[in-house]
């Protein structure tokens, strides 16, 4: 990939453009199917945004993320979480060493697998919240404090958890203010039947599909630059404001099924998480600035996870997804 300071606009929009198709293609090499999964990843990628992947067992949910880091030739470390995972587990801990010139004993900090580029929380909901909470400084500041003293994590950083909506003995569920730190909250859907047909035929085989590196930290980090720049409209984002505010049943503007099934709407984050979003969308697809529809598209895996259905719901079988759904076509 060529420097896009070095280019004008129209260049740089024709620059990502290749820059998209060519991870695409990489990483098609090995995961058949989940275009849309694919393409939200992307998104979260430039948006400088964490994912959290919600499936059953055996839809490749680790393979992808792994198989992304290979590709953008990231540092990739992965936890998995268990009930009897620490803090320290993830951060780093302290330990006593000893000077053998001096015989001085001092502490030295042993950084944890978090120090990383792209972290993969597997099966995060498997470890009590104090555990899961150690993320929390992480993903927002992208710091970590251990001991007094504060170390900074190599941009870019992010984190893709998967969790397993289906097996729930011995779980815990993750806090609000852990999801909140999640740009998209994804649903890892079944194949169909062509994609599962590729999959048998070509997993079963000897060593995968050899993978191209496509773009480098620094690239990734210019990219993520650039999504900042994007101009958006002002109707853009009055619009993403008032999708948000509609959710929440003491806004005067929320229809009467929000104040009816919703217990708790999302927050500001969720605004400008759908605006930063937009913005990397437009470029991933070769125009200058989101609209409206980019806004749409990105309601539910933004909003689902931070909107919360009240009993009556439930009851129902009402989910967020069908109450965003009412939000976006009304």
């Amino acid at each position: 990939m060529v420097e896009l300071t070095k280019l004008n606009d129209e260049e740089v929009l024709e620059e990502i453009a290749r820059a998209r198709d060519a991870i695409t293609a990489q990483v098609r090499k090995r995961i058949y199917g989940q275009e849309e999964l694919i393409e939200h990843l992307l998104i979260a990628l430039f948006a400088r945004g964490h994912c959290l992947l919600k499936g059953v067992p055996g839809l490749a949910k680790t393979y992808l993320i792994s198989t992304l880091a290979e590709v953008l030739s990231l540092d990739f470390n992965r936890i998995q979480f268990t009930p009897d995972l620490m803090p320290s587990d993830i951060t780093g801990t302290d330990i006593l060493e000893e000077d053998h010139a001096t015989g001085r004993r001092y502490f030295k900090f042993i950084k944890g697998p978090v120090f990383t580029n792209l972290l993969l929380a597997d099966e995060i909901n498997r470890t009590p919240p104090k555990t899961q909470a150690a993320l929390l400084q992480s993903m927002q500041e992208y710091k970590v404090s251990a001991g007094g003293t504060t170390y900074d994590l190599t941009r870019p950083f992010m984190v893709f958890a998967t969790q397993n909506p289906i097996e729930q003995e011995g779980t815990y569920p993750l806090p609000e203010a852990q999801l909140d730190r999640f740009m998209f909250n994804l649903n890892v859907e079944y194949p169909n039947a062509d994609d599962e047909f590729l999959i048998a035929k070509h997993t079963t085989r000897s060593e995968p599909a050899e993978l191209e590196e496509v773009l480098s930290a620094q690239q990734i980090i210019d990219l993520q630059e650039l999504v900042l720049r994007v101009p958006v409209e002002d109707e853009v984002i009055r619009y993403a404001v008032s999708l948000v505010r509609r959710t929440r049943g003491k806004d005067e503007t929320a229809p009467d099924y929000v104040r009816q099934y919703l217990s708790w709407g999302a927050g500001p984050r969720a605004s400008q998480y759908l605006v930063l979003s937009a913005k990397a969308r437009a470029l991933l697809m070769g125009r200058p600035s989101p609209d409206m529809e980019d806004i749409r598209a990105l309601a539910k895996p933004i909003l689902r996870h931070r909107i919360l259905t009240n009993f009556q719901a439930d009851a129902q079988r009402i989910t967020p997804d069908d109450i965003i759904e009412r939000l976006i076509t009304s």
